[in-house]
């Protein structure tokens, strides 16, 4: 089990970037969320079987159709149990 956070930048909002993870999320049965944040980025947790989470941060780092990420930001957690994944609402850049 291991734990990525990261923030994708570039034109990642309003192209269905937070659905698509978090179909591709539950389909690869990785815990954790997915939001927009105020800046413009979005950001997402992903917890779950190595091979399954580094293929989600792959994704991320491509972005849906209509996405065009330019950096992506990858940060190692510690996992902290999540079950299930959601999309959230977006919040301000300090709230967890």
């Amino acid at each position: 089990m291991i734990r990525r956070r990261v923030v994708a930048h570039g034109l990642v909002q309003g192209v269905f970037f937070r659905d698509t993870t978090r179909d591709l999320a539950r389909e690869g049965r990785i815990a954790g969320w997915v939001r927009n944040r105020p800046d413009g980025t979005v950001e997402a947790v992903f917890e779950g079987e190595e091979s399954a989470v580094r293929r989600l941060v792959a994704f991320c780092d491509r972005g849906p159709p209509g996405a065009r990420v330019e950096r992506l930001e990858v940060f190692e957690e510690k996992p902290q149990g999540l079950a299930g994944f959601a999309v959230r609402s977006s919040l301000g850049p300090a709230d967890p």
